[in-house]
């Protein structure tokens, strides 16, 4: 029964962590992205008056702006386009890769006294590359850097296009989408010490580094944490909590590569670091970022089949047995028991298998 219960937690992880055999497509998608070559990125933004789009900036070549302007305008006539939301679709231009995913925005101008029928009215943000589903994955780094535009759009006539926006737009790659890549480019091998600190709830400080590397790294951990997936908020601050006695993991950027300390790791976070690796090889930050979520969902798994085993433990010595068996097999323990221990700690029956489970991985990491 070990064995065989081993066997299928090896082939479940295996499914999980090749990605890049499955999803090819993300390879395929980005035409004339590889190792070698960059890939191409645009961005366009038109001030929206009534049902008028007017072009105030492109990155695109100059036949394929009139065919995104098309679409946009059809968008819009649809509704398709609610202030402040991002969407992410397939768009065919002309443009070296045919068709590209697209994230478009509509910033609503702020309604003054002098404009109360603004409603509406604002600016389109579209930045393109790669393909939807690759832009998908970051939507929220999408959203949020839109956003931060928004201010810079107040300047009448944007007399600021040429020193604030058209430099923020032309960076929107590089920074809501490569964040990934450069930490995993950074560490190499020891990304497995990161994986482990956002799964633990350890603080990690950046030191002798600029504020773009500090800001990666922070972003990285966020994107990599399982905070609002599998905790109610009550059970995110005990986690905290009881992450406040363990020791910072500190990444020192004075050497090159970084020197790590206070390192900590575990079987299930080392057994990730090659397809990370490979997938930043491959100059593939779509790629590396449907690692991350593969990861994260293997691990929600594996909590919440450790909380399914726990429930019959309370009733079968045979469950048990098989809480232990898990454990041992998933090489993730210290992290499940982590997070049942903030779940459970106010079911006393729980807590006490918690505790039988805690001595047996104690025992295994002394014998091992």
């Amino acid at each position: 029964m070990f064995t065989s219960q081993t066997s299928m937690q090896t082939s479940s992880f295996q499914d999980s962590i090749d990605v890049e055999e499955k999803d090819t497509d993300y390879d395929n998608e980005e035409m004339g992205y590889n190792q070698k070559i960059q890939l191409n990125c645009y961005y366009t933004i038109y001030l929206y008056q009534g049902t008028s789009l007017t072009l105030v900036d492109s990155s695109l070549p100059v036949e394929a702006e009139p065919e995104l302007r098309c679409y946009i305008s059809r968008r819009l006539s649809k509704g398709a386009l609610l202030g402040g939301m991002g969407n992410i679709a397939a768009v065919e231009l002309s443009v070296p890769e045919a068709a590209v995913g697209c994230y478009c925005c509509l910033l609503e101008q702020e309604r003054s006294p002098e404009q109360p029928d603004a409603d509406g009215n604002g600016y389109v943000i579209c930045l393109m590359g790669g393909s939807e589903k690759g832009l998908n994955l970051f939507r929220l780094e999408l959203d949020k850097y839109v956003q931060g535009l928004q201010s810079s759009l107040q300047t009448p006539e944007l007399v600021n296009l040429e020193t604030e926006i058209r430099p923020y737009l032309s960076m929107w790659y590089d920074e809501s989408v490569m964040h990934i890549h450069r930490v995993v480019q950074m560490v190499q091998g020891s990304i497995s010490f990161l994986l482990h600190a956002a799964l633990s709830h350890i603080h990690v400080e950046v030191t002798n580094a600029d504020d773009r590397t500090k800001a990666d790294v922070a972003r990285f951990i966020k994107a990599a944490s399982l905070q609002g997936l599998v905790q109610e908020d009550t059970t995110t601050a005990s986690l905290y909590k009881a992450s406040e006695a363990l020791t910072d993991l500190v990444i020192d950027c004075s050497t090159s590569p970084p020197t790590l300390s206070n390192t900590v790791s575990n079987r299930f976070c080392d057994d990730w670091i090659q397809a990370f690796l490979n997938a930043a090889e491959r100059c593939n930050p779509f790629l590396l970022r449907q690692i991350l979520e593969n990861f994260k969902l293997k691990a929600i798994q594996d909590m919440n089949s450790l909380k399914r085993f726990i429930r019959q433990a309370e009733s079968s010595h045979y469950a048990l047995f098989r809480c232990c068996q898990f454990l041992q097999g998933c090489g993730n323990g210290d992290v499940l028991l982590q997070n049942a221990h903030a779940e459970h700690r106010d079911l006393p029956e729980a807590c006490s298998i918690i505790r039988v489970l805690d001595e047996f991985l104690s025992e295994q990491q002394v014998q091992g």
